[in-house]
């Protein structure tokens, strides 16, 4: 296809706008934590002396190495569980097709529409039933429940496209639904699984309104959960939460860095049929 010189000056300068608007909040970010500790910095104002000592201060004071291993464990506790629960269902509702499978999608479309803020407070007194309040458990179980609904469509999507000559191949040799699923269709996933994976663990990892609501003790919450240590009776240390924000957002941009093409991969399978 050939691009005229005005359609590709266009594009270059709505990629450099759109970069510049992504990156803008990060750089905010940065120069309002390398301001004094306890200050109120105005707009974008650089300090005249650079306080790196306040990335040491915020993962200090917010006890952030407990908070990393705690959000390791919640991590561990819902992904692995998300991706084979919502693997089986999606092998299931777009390849399969059982009776009913349309009336189930319908279920889980719909699913999609319920926020995380409108089941809250239910969430709390069914934990609180339980025993589960101030555990992990209270947010690695809901979190599976509500992450079912995307992970479920996301592997559907990917199965529907899924040419059913493979399978028609396979029953003819033998093959039983459970050796379809695991020697077939599974190794052929991966790209839609792993770009899958990354995003639970994102939002597995930046989850706040679950850690807070329901788990009293601060070294059982996520990494985001570390927010609100900064906190005060009279105020916020606005340069110390910057900071502590700046922390909890490194290992999801590393995570994505380094799996950013499989993330691309399975964009392009579902974008490209065939």
């Amino acid at each position: 296809m050939v691009v005229s010189r005005r359609e590709k000056w266009v594009g270059n300068a709505l990629l450099v706008l759109l970069m510049a608007v992504t990156i803008l909040p990060f750089f905010t970010l940065l120069i309002t934590a390398l301001h004094p500790s306890g200050t109120y910095p105005s707009g974008l104002e650089i300090p005249e002396t650079l306080h790196w000592e306040n990335f040491a201060a915020a993962f200090e004071s917010a006890h952030m190495e407990k908070l990393l291993w705690s959000s390791v464990l919640i991590v561990i506790g819902v992904v692995p569980v998300a991706l084979l629960i919502s693997t089986l269902a999606g092998f299931a509702l777009g390849h399969l097709r059982p009776p009913g499978h349309r009336w189930i999608f319908l279920a889980f479309l719909l699913g999609l529409t319920l926020p995380f803020q409108g089941v809250i407070v239910p969430l709390y007194f069914q934990m609180r039933d339980f025993g589960l309040l101030n555990t992990r458990w209270a947010i690695i179980l809901p979190l599976i429940g509500l992450y079912m609904p995307f992970a479920v469509m996301w592997m559907r999507a990917h199965f529907v496209n899924m040419p059913q000559d493979l399978s028609e191949a396979a029953r003819m040799d033998g093959a039983s639904t459970w050796a379809l699923f695991s020697k077939i269709h599974l190794p052929l996933s991966m790209p839609a699984l792993s770009s899958l994976a990354i995003l639970l663990f994102l939002w597995t990892w930046n989850q706040f309104l679950l850690a807070v609501v329901l788990v009293d003790d601060s070294t059982k919450r996520t990494m985001a959960g570390a927010l609100g240590a900064f906190q005060g009776q009279y105020g916020t240390d606005i340069p110390l939460l910057c900071a502590g924000s700046l922390l909890i957002l490194t290992p999801t941009l590393i995570v994505f860095l380094v799996f950013q093409r499989q993330f691309v991969s399975a964009l392009l399978q579902g974008a490209v049929k065939g």
